[in-house]
C-alpha cells in the first residue's frame, strides 16, 4: 500500500523489565500441550493455479486424520438485506458513490485509494455467531452479518437478510482498518493505519478547501485527502487527529453493533492491538518506518476505554540472525477515551472541526540534518517523519502523548526504529509473544538503508537497533513475565534473499517472505504466518511449529493477494477454524474478470477434537 506517515509521543518515567524471567500467574514456562496437531503441506503454485486460492485438505489431530476444505463466506460487492458487503458511507451513513454514479466500494486499486477487505471477526453472543468486517480504504467500513453453523458438520455460512453496515458517524468515521482480534470477550478489535502527519497538513493545507494542496507531497496527499468524501467534499470538517485510534466494535444483547474509538490507546499508525489473556494488557504494533512498539495496561479487565499508555526501549544483546534486545518501557500517559475525546471535540459536535493543531501540541525548530543537533531547549528525534527538533508546549503533555504517541515517545527516549511492525500473537503455554517484522530496514540497520550507507533514519535519534538488512522479514519472540509485560525479544525466524528465479520469486519459496498477520493455535505448538509480499508471487499462510521449528505451507492466495485476518477461533460449538481474507487478488492481471478481483473472507476447517 501507499504509506504517509506521522511520528508520536510519551511523557518520562521508565519501567525497567530487564531478565525479569517468566513469572506462574499465566502459565508456565514449560510447554503444556495438549494436542497433537499437523498439517499437511501443499505445493508451491505453478501455471493456473497461481490464479486461485489454495488451501491444505488434511490436518491430522492425536493422530487422526481429518479433511478440511476452505469455505469462501462473502466478497466484496455480494448483496445480503439490501446492503452491498464492502459499500463506503459518508457522515450521515449515506452510501459514497465515485463521479460515475457507480458504488464506492472498498476493493483494492478499483475502489480509489485502499486495499479492500481486511480483518474479520468471529463474535460469539446472545447464542448466536455474528461476523464483522473491517475494510482498509481511507474512509473506513465495516459490516457485521450474522453466520450459521450446521450442527453436524460444523460447516459455516451467512444467514440470509443479516447484514448491517456498522455505522462510525460517531467517532469521526473510520481511516484504514487494517488488521483486528477478536477479544476475549468477544468483541472486534480493529485498527485505524498509516494516520496523517499533522504536522504536515498544517504546513500544506489550503485553507479554504481544507485540502492539503495538490503535490504538496509527491501525491501522497490523496490519503487525507479522500477523507473528504466522507465529509459530504467538505475537508474543512475535518482533521488529522480523528484517525490513527483503535476502534471497538461489541455485540449487545439485542444483536446491535455499537461502535467506540479507544483513543486512550494512543494514536500512531495501528496495524494491530492484540489482547493478552488478563483482558488488561494489550500490545499494539506500529506499521510504517522508523515506528514504535507500544503497550497498554487498562485500569479494569475488558474496558479498554481508560488505562496507561506506554513505549518499548530496544537495548541491543546481539546483532547476529535478525538480533535479540532486552526490552524496557517506558510510560507517556495515563487518560481516558473521555478526556482524549474531549481534547478531539472541545464542543462536543462532531459534525465541526474544533480540533488541535500539531502547534498547538510542539514547538518545532531547524535543527542541524548533517549533526543530528537541535538549538537549546529542542530535543532532536527520528521517527517516521525524521530528523526533527522539538519541544512540548507547556500543558499539553498528555495531549501530545495521546495525540501524537510516536512523536512523544521519541521525545523521552523509546525507540522509534522498527520497519513494518505487523502481527502480534500469543503462545500462553511458553509465554512467548510474537511480533512479525515485515522487513529488517532503514531504522533498524546503522545508518544505512538497504545496505547501502544512508543516514536519513538514524540521525538525530537513539540508533538503538543496529542489524542487518533482511528485505525478506522476520519473526521476533518476546519472553513475557507473570505480568504480561515483555522482557526480551529476538528473531527466531528469518526470511532469506535469493536471486530472482524464473517466476520472480525473490525470496526463499521454503520460507517466509515479508511475515505480516499472526494467529496461535491455543493448544498446539503452532503458529501461523500469513505474508503480504512482492517477493514472492504468491503470498502464502505457513504453519511454525515453535518446538521443532518446522514450516509447513498451508495456503496460498491467488496473483496479487495479501493473506490478511488468519486467526484462529479454537472453539465454535466444538469446531475450530482459521478465518482468512484474500485481499485485491488478480488486481494487476491483464484480463482477470472483476468476480476475480473481488477481495473475500473464509474459514479454514472445521476441526475437532483440539483441547
Amino acid at each position: 500500500m501507499r504509506t504517509t506517515y506521522i511520528g508520536m509521543g510519551a511523557s518520562i518515567a521508565v519501567i525497567s523489565m530487564i531478565a525479569v524471567g517468566c513469572g506462574s500467574s499465566n502459565g508456565s514456562s514449560v510447554s503444556n500441550v495438549s494436542s497433537d496437531v499437523s498439517f499437511t503441506g501443499i505445493a508451491v503454485p505453478e501455471g493456473d493455479s497461481q490464479k486461485e486460492l489454495r488451501s491444505t485438505t488434511e490436518v491430522s489431530v492425536g493422530g487422526e486424520t481429518q479433511a478440511i476444505s476452505f469455505t469462501k463466506l462473502l466478497a466484496t460487492g455480494d448483496s445480503n438485506n439490501n446492503e452491498i458487503f464492502g459499500l463506503v458511507k459518508d457522515h450521515h451513513d449515506t452510501p459514497i458513490t465515485f463521479d460515475d454514479g457507480s458504488p464506492y466500494i472498498c476493493n483494492g486499486t478499483n475502489s480509489g485509494v485502499g486495499s479492500g477487505l481486511d480483518h474479520s471477526s468471529i463474535l460469539q453472543k446472545n447464542g448466536k455467531l455474528y461476523m464483522v468486517s473491517q475494510f482498509e480504504c481511507q474512509v473506513g467500513a465495516m459490516y457485521k452479518v450474522e453466520l450459521e453453523q450446521d450442527a453436524a458438520t460444523g460447516t459455516l455460512s451467512v444467514k440470509e437478510n443479516s447484514m448491517e453496515f456498522v455505522s462510525q458517524k460517531e467517532g469521526f468515521g473510520g481511516f484504514v482498518h487494517c488488521a483486528g482480534q477478536t477479544t476475549p470477550w468477544n468483541s472486534h478489535l480493529g485498527s485505524e493505519e498509516y494516520e496523517i502527519d499533522a504536522r504536515a497538513v498544517e504546513k500544506d493545507i489550503n485553507a479554504s478547501t481544507g485540502l492539503v494542496v495538490s503535490g504538496a507531497w509527491d501525491g501522497e496527499e490523496v490519503y487525507y485527502n479522500e477523507v473528504a468524501k466522507f465529509w459530504g467534499n467538505d475537508a474543512t470538517r475535518m482533521s488529522p487527529y480523528y484517525y490513527g485510534w483503535t476502534p471497538e466494535v461489541t455485540i449487545d444483547a439485542n444483536g446491535n453493533a455499537l461502535y467506540a474509538k479507544h483513543y486512550a490507546m494512543g494514536r500512531f499508525s495501528h496495524e494491530l492491538s492484540f489482547v493478552m489473556p488478563d483482558k488488561k494488557t494489550v500490545y499494539m504494533s506500529d506499521d510504517g518506518t522508523n515506528v514504535g512498539l507500544f503497550m497498554f495496561k487498562a485500569d479494569n479487565a475488558e474496558e479498554l476505554g481508560a488505562g496507561t499508555l506506554y513505549a518499548a526501549k530496544w537495548t541491543q544483546t546481539s546483532q547476529a540472525n535478525g538480533g535479540s534486545a532486552n526490552i524496557s518501557w517506558i510510560k507517556l500517559a495515563h487518560a481516558t477515551d473521555s478526556e482524549i475525546k474531549a481534547i478531539l471535540d472541545p464542543d462536543g459536535d462532531v459534525e465541526t472541526n474544533d480540533a488541535p493543531l500539531f502547534s498547538d501540541l510542539f514547538d518545532s525548530a531547524d535543527g542541524n540534518s548533517t549533526t543530528g543537533e537541535c538549538p537549546s531547549g529542542y530535543t532532536a528525534v527520528n521517527a517516521s517523519a525524521y530528523f526533527e527538533c522539538l519541544k512540548v508546549k507547556s500543558g499539553m503533555e498528555q495531549a501530545a502523548a495521546l495525540l501524537e504517541t510516536r512523536r512523544y515517545a521519541a521525545l523521552v527516549g523509546a525507540t522509534t526504529e522498527f520497519r513494518k511492525e505487523e502481527g502480534i500473537t500469543y503462545d500462553a503455554a511458553n509465554n512467548k509473544l510474537y511480533i512479525a517484522m515485515s522487513e529488517v530496514a532503514r531504522g533498524m540497520e546503522d545508518h544505512k538503508k538497504n545496505g547501502e550507507a544512508n543516514s536519513k533514519y538514524d540521525i538525530g535519534g537513539n540508533n538503538d537497533v543496529k542489524l542487518d538488512y533482511n528485505p525478506c522479514g522476520a519473526l521476533y519472540a518476546l519472553d513475557v513475565d507473570g505480568n504480561y509485560t515483555a522482557t526480551t525479544m529476538s528473531a527466531v525466524l528469518n526470511g532469506k534473499a535469493i536471486d530472482e528465479d524464473s517466476d520472480g520469486n525473490t525470496c526463499d519459496l521454503e520460507n517466509i517472505s515479508n511475515p505480516d498477520n499472526l494467529t496461535f493455535l491455543e493448544g498446539t505448538d503452532l503458529l501461523f504466518i500469513g505474508e503480504d509480499s512482492s517477493m514472492h508471487k504468491n503470498n502464502m499462510v505457513w504453519s511454525y511449529n515453535v518446538k521443532t521449528q518446522e514450516l509447513t505451507r498451508l495456503l496460498t492466495t491467488p496473483l496479487d493477494a495479501e493473506t490478511t485476518s488468519i486467526f484462529w477461533h479454537k472453539n465454535i460449538n466444538g469446531y475450530s477454524y482459521m478465518t482468512a481474507v484474500t485481499q485485491h487478488p488478480m488486481e494487476k492481471v491483464e484480463g482477470a474478470s472483476n468476480d476475480e478481483k473481488e477481495s473475500f473472507v473464509g474459514v479454514l476447517g472445521p476441526i475437532t477434537g483440539i483441547k
